[in-house]
């Protein structure tokens, strides 16, 4: 089995030794560096070229958005995680990053964590997860569970590429259906799902371990205009 290589970069210790032992303990990750700054994470990730690099969007020295552009300047095949903290700090990192990276809230469950990075190594674009409480979301699972069953297969599908971060343009490409017709489908997703948004869309999406019974994307060319 091949492991996915993992870059590690923030300020704080604790966070470092904390991702660490989580992505240790599961035999699909490899960390290959821990770094604490800026220019650190830079010399890392151009030597050792890990599959995910997961940054502390203000590091010393050096910012996350800097190392970001840094690096794809390079055509380095790295995919690049924000770890942050707050909506504040997700929208400084959003409005000094160019495009290319992914978000994960430091305050999502450790399973969807681990699920999430696997996501981004198979090469999904992650939006950013509003804050949840976690004892909240347990609550809920079951009743999210069974919500999920009364999407149709054409739902599900919407719903996986819009986990992807695709727009609703993108998403009608893909599936070649129009983008009003795309306006319907999340309507009827939102009513049946008791959701407001895209955004809490894409986060019940990747919480759910089997990808939320979401097709697969060799599946898509079962689907023609709908």
């Amino acid at each position: 089995m091949r492991r996915i290589t993992v870059v590690i970069a923030d300020r704080h210790p604790v966070v470092l030794q904390g991702l660490s032992n989580v992505l240790g303990a599961h035999s699909d990750f490899n960390i290959v560096a821990s770094c604490n700054d800026g220019p650190g994470c830079v010399e890392a990730i151009r030597n050792l070229a890990p599959d995910i690099a997961i940054l502390d969007g203000s590091m010393s020295g050096v910012t996350g958005p800097e190392i970001l552009s840094i690096v794809n300047s390079e055509n380095s095949s790295t995919r690049f995680v924000f770890f942050t903290s707050s909506e504040v700090e997700r929208e400084l990192v959003m409005s000094a990053a160019a495009d290319g990276y992914s978000f994960i809230s430091k305050d999502v469950a450790l399973e969807v964590l681990v699920q999430s990075l696997r996501q981004v190594a198979e090469g999904r674009r992650l939006l950013p997860l509003p804050t949840v409480d976690q004892a909240a979301l347990r609550e809920q699972t079951t009743i999210m569970e069974n919500a999920l069953a009364v999407l149709t297969d054409r739902e599900r599908q919407i719903m996986r590429l819009v986990s992807e971060g695709l727009s609703n343009k993108e998403i009608g490409r893909r599936l070649n259906i129009t983008d009003g017709t795309i306006k319907v489908h999340l309507h009827h997703i939102f009513q049946k799902l008791e959701i407001s948004n895209r955004t809490v869309l894409a986060a019940i999406a990747i919480s759910q371990d089997d990808g939320a019974g979401l097709l697969p994307e060799h599946e898509s060319s079962r689907f023609r205009r709908s």
